[in-house]
């Protein structure tokens, strides 16, 4: 959530920002609430001053009063009309902050002055690339083409099992999504100074809020049939980021690594990636998470960023880095660099991680905080980003490390943990 002091202060300035979004903030809505609180709140001020003196001076008053054989009534007549008064001063207070916080909550991080303008992924910014994309002298097939020659990927029986967007590995396809896991998980903990952590795969409302999801993109998620109001986890961002959430922290950084099934119910996909891994309904990524000091979040972003891509170099897959533009760019976040790895059946650049600085706009949501330099507790930035989508790193490196006669090869940093398999046949 934006602050509202900077709301406040500086409104043109901040619905200008966010155009780079494609967001039109709604001034004077925000303006009318503004003007309507704050006159309330000298109001509920006022009268609950009003209130306190009275009380105070009430019981002499009645005293006075009886002394003199004079009514009481009218005195505690009149201190039970101020109390009223004052409750309904607080009553419509509360309604139009109420109001107020909604149209706050449905506003977007602003972005980056670095965020490039543009309406939507055609106009991301590239970066770098890495890695010369293969050659093949023989056809290129996807991998859902190859895992069915293989019997090791089975969306039929998925479908039969559940429905469709879901899939069934077997046999070595299945060990090397697990390899890659485990690979991913070992490198950022023993590499990147990672911390292991384990999280609910269902969260509270309160959760979801906190990140951002809720209340805006309540319909991309799967809500259980629950008086509880429990959801199953879209990324692992959700459980690790709220994990301080209404904390405050003592030292920072403090960096996070998590394998996490994630589910998304794709509710504005519209039929888009129906073939294949590449948009499921339950998939699973291994997820970088940091909290760090407000000076050291960009820098600490493109560390994360960097995190993420010495996996693919150590896979050897060819991937482009790409800025997003304000189009493209995510509800909560202020930057966001996208990871896009190499597809030859498709011939193109694929998203496979994403990789944003949320500045303090999940921290306020959150209530997350450090104690700063002079001890004082200050809004933490959150950061966080794929390291990376394990389903994604599975069928990239089907394709990119296919053989003429359908088999699999299997990348060299994985065979200790495929006990010595150099090939998937």
């Amino acid at each position: 959530m934006l602050d509202p002091k900077l709301l406040r202060s500086d409104l043109n300035a901040v619905a200008t920002s966010l155009k780079t979004k494609r967001y039109d903030l709604d001034t004077d809505a925000f303006t009318a609430l503004e003007t309507q609180r704050k006159a309330l709140q000298l109001a509920a001020e006022s009268l609950q001053h009003e209130r306190n003196s009275y009380s105070k001076t009430m019981g002499k008053l009645i005293g006075e009063a009886k002394a003199k054989g004079e009514d009481i009534e009218p005195l505690k007549a009149k201190g039970e009309q101020i109390k009223n008064d004052s409750a309904a001063a607080d009553a419509a207070l509360a309604t139009v902050q109420e109001e107020l916080d909604t149209l706050l909550q449905g506003i977007p991080n602003i972005p980056h002055a670095s965020v490039p303008a543009g309406n939507d992924e055609e106009d991301n910014v590239e970066v770098r690339r890495w890695g010369t994309p293969k050659t093949f002298d023989f056809e290129v097939k996807d991998h859902v083409d190859l895992g069915d020659a293989l019997n090791g990927l089975d969306f039929d029986t998925a479908a039969k099992i559940t429905g469709s967007r879901f899939s069934q590995m077997r046999g070595g396809l299945a060990s090397l999504h697990r390899a890659l896991t485990q690979f991913m998980l070992n490198t950022h903990i023993h590499d990147h100074g990672y911390e292991e952590v384990y999280v609910p795969y269902i969260v509270n409302r309160e959760s979801l809020y906190g990140t951002g999801q809720l209340p805006k993109f309540e319909e991309d998620l799967f809500k259980l049939d629950d008086e509880r109001e429990f959801y199953l986890i879209p990324t692992a961002e959700v459980p690790i980021t709220n994990i301080y959430r209404n904390e405050i922290v003592d030292t920072l950084p403090i960096k996070f690594v998590a394998h996490t099934p994630c589910f998304r119910s794709e509710a504005g996909s519209y039929g888009r990636d129906t073939r294949g891994m590449i948009r499921q309904h339950q998939f699973e990524k291994v997820e970088m998470v940091q909290f760090v000091h407000p000076d050291k979040s960009w820098d600490a972003l493109e560390e994360l960023v960097g995190h993420a891509e010495a996996i693919l170099q150590k896979l050897d897959l060819p991937y482009r880095t790409v800025i997003l533009c304000g189009g493209d760019l995510g509800f909560s976040a202020a930057k966001t660099y996208d990871l896009e790895v190499w597809l030859p059946s498709q011939e193109k650049y694929r998203e496979i991680s994403s990789c944003s600085n949320f500045a303090d706009f999940q921290a306020r949501r959150m209530k997350a905080r450090f104690r700063n330099a002079e001890g004082k507790p200050e809004l933490l930035h959150t950061i966080n980003g794929s390291g990376l989508a394990v389903g994604r790193t599975l069928l990239a490196v089907m394709e990119n490390y296919q053989q003429a006669d359908g088999s699999i090869e299997v990348p060299a940093v994985l065979q200790p943990l495929m006990n010595g398999l150099t090939c998937i046949k």
